[in-house]
């Protein structure tokens, strides 16, 4: 993952200071090596306005290092620029001068030292480390650490959304943005997280980086693998701590732990984390009050709902806990307070209200129902989707008949675009009412309806239980100077492969990833086939070069065994330039996809990966090989089973 840094400093020579080659012999360098990627504004070599480009980098880049060894006033107009737009990423750089200017008086400046106006050879490597250790700590403490002296005095300023700060002229990077976000959002709408993972660390600004985590985060929590979701999310928010969606899905993820009763997580801290969104945002949202009102529900609901009683002394059970269930309604009715338009919130807020009468006979809510219920219909006029004219349905639950409630919920379902997780989640909430024996006919009506267009639809893919990930040699060219992997090692490198699949038991339930190249790939991919674990091949290359470069020095035997395997597998072969398109300038393809195997491997679970790998233990012939692809699983999960072909 690169950071972009944009230098502000005078050019040529002034007052003694040659600032050219202070950028060339130590801000570049200092932050070139430690794998910064480093502009100034006369280096910008695309067609347009400097002036335009200039704000563009000054907007958007993860860090802006300004030079303020002299008052050079388009040094000063630029670092006001990025003070008033932005809260982070910004270092303050100076040889010596006599008098410090008073508005950034007391920020702190790194100096670096000078010998007849250029960098001292005695003290640049001091200076070039220092710069280096201060522009990575920068980074790291990026979360909550304002720099900027404007947002430290005004501490209810916001950064504006990034999307707004798109300089009108400056065409190139942001067709390369858009052409990136629409790789994001068709690897969202087709399932692939781990395509998201990917671009998300190839994303040119940490902007970018934290969007593209924050929507992983999501499909990953759609996919319930919230632990996982959990980690993409905190990285979007290390980035973009002010993200309401990120916050959200947090929280949502957190809430989904402690309901799954994982160690370290509890409603209680699904519950402090929306309390804390509240208190440090000036504006109160209805989304986070009312999925505040959710992990009310959800801890009123997980007091009763349990196999160990009967439906009567649930039905007991949930009238006695009427203080969580007030709190769980109080939060739903904040949320339509405060936006009527909000339906989630009211028809959440009204169902527990009608609830809480039910099961309590208390009649404090009574007066609320007809104006809730009249405001609710009047909202869901504004929106034409499936939530909207569910609500309807809903409604009609509380107030209507059997055959209104039937009317609605048909009419709800002709908006569904299939999506088998949107009814399945409706049916689970009349399931709840079902349980509270409320209004009997008019649920079951409801019910009926779902589960006859659940039927309708293809149930969800059954998730892989294992995921089983391969990186291995492949076999030795003739030329080969020193063997790794030579051709009369195959066979015993096949049967330990088998071994290790069989240990593991694979099977149909389980996936397989790899590249299928001759070699490793190929013994693995045949050994899984014949186990019927569904393989998938994810290459770096189009398909004609992979198999110029990975497939074709095996000669006609590997050739064939490459189109027989390939003519078993479960779905196409995937290659990253359609998928991903072009690689970054600073990117090797192997490792490329090494990293695109491994975060698809891990999306599906981190606790269900399992690597294999057929290696002779030492570096490879260059960057991307199976040594590459070790060091970064092992820092993932330690789940490695590794097969030395030194050894075979």
């Amino acid at each position: 993952m690169i950071q972009h840094v944009f230098v502000v400093m005078p050019f040529g020579s002034k007052e003694g200071i040659h600032f050219d080659n202070v950028y060339s012999e130590y801000l570049h360098p200092a932050l070139s090596e430690e794998g910064f990627t480093v502009l100034r504004a006369d280096e910008e070599t695309s067609a347009g306005e400097i002036r335009e480009e200039m704000f563009q980098e000054l907007l958007l880049a993860d860090l802006v290092i300004a030079d303020l060894s002299i008052d050079n006033p388009n040094v000063w107009y630029e670092l006001g620029v990025r003070h008033a737009l932005r809260a982070r990423g910004i270092i303050l750089v100076q040889s010596q001068r006599k008098k410090q200017p008073f508005d950034v008086y007391t920020e702190r400046k790194l100096r670096y030292h000078l010998k007849d106006g250029r960098p001292d050879p005695a003290f640049v490597e001091h200076d070039k480390k220092a710069l280096a250790a201060m522009a990575n700590k920068t980074i790291s403490c990026w979360k909550g650490k304002k720099i900027s002296p404007v947002f430290n005095l005004l501490p209810y300023l916001h950064e504006p959304d990034w999307k707004s700060l798109r300089v009108g002229r400056v065409k190139e990077f942001w067709e390369q943005h858009d052409a990136w976000a629409d790789r994001v959002e068709l690897a969202r709408q087709e399932g692939h997280t781990g395509d998201i993972l990917l671009l998300a660390d190839e994303a040119p600004v940490s902007a970018f980086r934290s969007e593209a985590w924050i929507t992983a985060g999501k499909a990953l929590r759609k996919a319930e693998h919230f632990d996982f979701a959990l980690e993409q999310l905190e990285r979007g928010l290390e980035i973009n701590p002010e993200s309401l969606e990120g916050e959200h899905e947090k929280g949502i993820c957190l809430q989904r732990l402690a309901a799954a009763g994982k160690a370290g997580y509890s409603l209680d801290r699904a519950r402090m984390h929306y309390t804390n969104v509240l208190k440090k945002s000036t504006s109160q949202n209805p989304e986070t009050w009312a999925l505040l009102g959710r992990v009310d529900k959800d801890a009123w609901i997980a007091m009763w709902r349990r196999h160990d009683i009967s439906p009567k002394e649930m039905l007991l059970e949930a009238g006695e806990e009427d203080t969580l269930l007030r709190k769980a309604i109080e939060s739903y009715r904040k949320g339509f307070r405060i936006n009527p338009a909000h339906f989630y919130s009211g028809i959440n807020a009204l169902t527990l209200m009608h609830l809480y009468r039910h099961l309590t006979k208390d009649t404090r809510y009574d007066k609320e129902f007809e104006p809730m219920a009249g405001a609710l219909r009047y909202a869901t006029l504004c929106e034409q989707n499936y939530w909207a004219a569910v609500t309807i349905g809903d409604l009609e639950i509380l107030v209507g008949t059997p055959e209104s409630v039937r009317t609605a919920y048909k009419a709800a379902i002709g908006f569904n675009k299939r999506d088998w997780f949107e009814l399945h989640s409706s049916l689970d909430q009349l399931r709840i009412l079902r349980h509270l024996d409320y209004h009997s006919e008019n649920v079951d009506a409801g019910i009926t309806i779902f589960e006859r267009a659940l039927k309708k639809l293809k149930k969800p893919e059954k998730k892989p239980e294992k995921i089983f990930l391969f990186s291995g040699h492949m076999i030795d060219r003739p030329d080969r100077a020193e063997p790794r992997f030579p051709a009369e090692k195959k066979d015993r490198a096949a049967g330990k492969i088998a071994t290790i699949l069989d240990e593991f038991d694979a099977g149909s339930d389980d996936l397989a990833l790899t590249q299928g190249a001759c070699g490793g790939d190929l013994l693995f991919t045949e050994a899984c086939q014949e186990r019927a674990v569904s393989v998938h091949w994810m290459q770096p290359f189009s398909e004609p070069e992979f198999i110029r470069n990975s497939v074709d020095h095996g000669g006609d035997i590997w050739r064939k065994r490459y189109h027989d395997a390939k003519s078993r597998l479960a779905k196409p072969l995937r290659s990253a330039p359609t998928a991903l398109g072009d690689p970054p300038s600073d990117s090797h393809p192997y490792e490329r996809c090494n990293l695109w195997l491994l975060y698809t491997a891990l999306s599906y679970g981190v606790d269900k990966v399992h690597f294999i790998c057929l290696w002779n233990g030492e570096d490879g012939d260059g960057p991307g090989g199976t040594a590459h692809m070790y060091n970064v699983v092992k820092r993932k999960t330690g789940n490695v089973s590794w097969i030395d072909t030194r050894n075979l």
